[in-house]
């Protein structure tokens, strides 16, 4: 028996929304990041403390300034393809995270090893994503450079008046290849970062391959939670609740929410791409399959969403 939230331990998979790392009015500097992760892993160190804790985390502002430096270094050093830059990704959010949970677990008088584990997803090459490329990555460029690439055979997309972006597929996660290994690792009481960015991409033949895409990873965090039975999946996001007509007068804030509910909701388009729409399918998915619990909320209100007290809980 622990203390704490719970009677007994849970296995959790925590999903940290960029918000976490970095703010979208910051630069994105080493201090700034490292001082959001730092506050994001003193809302939830009592977690840490009581439960089997694997976190995921997005890498869309990470990747995306290292894609733009491999433009700026592009004359003196080779590029590197889109799964290679996403590993780097992982690394370096991973290594923020670990050192920063184990601080702050340290001042908390709690001993526990945390380790980053670089994650590949299985997608499938036929998977429709493919075949209409939509998710933007890296700098923006101008009309001129963005005709250079088309003919080199990289899509290229205007992105919302501001330019010229890339454009890459967002197929649907398979299967994390390193979930037993996990598994492994939490059941020796090892908290596990995991699954960063939505998981290095890649094809899974007899060999396996990278492939130019991006995985969303609230979706690459659902199937790990469903590979290692968590019990619960908790998203964490820069709102306090899943809401209907976000942002409108007639905005409605969500306290439960059932699987059946989200489901038209979904149908009927409540939800933003890119935004909460991934989020709720993921909970979803991960309930469908048998989980006992999915939470959406802030990491400040974390705790008190377990307690029932705030967020939004989606169950059966």
């Amino acid at each position: 028996m622990m203390h704490g939230l719970f009677c007994d331990t849970m296995r959790m998979v925590i999903a940290l929304g960029g918000n976490a790392i970095k703010k979208a009015t910051e630069r994105g500097t080493a201090e700034e990041q490292i001082k959001n992760v730092r506050e994001t892993c003193e809302c939830l160190w009592k977690l840490f403390r009581d439960h089997d804790i694997v976190i995921t985390h997005g890498n869309g502002p990470q990747v995306g300034s290292i894609l733009i430096q491999q433009e700026s270094g592009e004359p003196y050093v080779p590029g590197m393809p889109l799964d290679i830059c996403v590993a780097e990704s992982q690394g370096l959010i991973g290594y923020l995270i670990q050192q920063s949970l184990r601080n702050v677990l340290i001042t908390h008088g709690i001993q526990k090893e945390v380790v980053t584990v670089i994650s590949q997803v299985a997608v499938d090459e036929k998977d429709p994503a493919f075949r209409n490329p939509t998710k933007p990555v890296g700098p923006f460029y101008t009309k001129e450079r963005a005709e250079e690439l088309k003919n080199k055979g990289i899509s290229v997309m205007e992105d919302a008046g501001r330019g010229y972006r890339r454009v890459v597929p967002s197929p649907d996660p398979n299967q994390v290849l390193e979930a037993d290994i996990i598994r492994l690792l939490l059941n020796q009481g090892i908290i596990v970062i995991g699954g960063g960015g939505g998981g290095i991409p890649v094809k899974d033949r007899r060999t396996l391959c990278g492939i130019e895409a991006v995985v969303d990873k609230d979706l690459a965090s659902e199937i790990l939670a469903e590979s290692i039975s968590a019990d619960y999946l908790i998203i964490l996001t820069d709102v306090e609740q899943v809401a209907l007509n976000y942002g409108k007068e007639n905005q409605k804030n969500l306290d439960i929410l059932t699987v059946k509910e989200a489901e038209t909701y979904l149908k009927e388009g409540h939800f933003a791409p890119g935004s909460m729409k991934p989020k709720v399918t993921a909970a979803v998915r991960f309930l469908r399959a048998g989980g006992k619990k999915v939470i959406i909320t802030s990491p400040q209100k974390v705790s008190e969403a377990l307690k029932g007290r705030g967020g939004t809980e989606i169950t059966f």
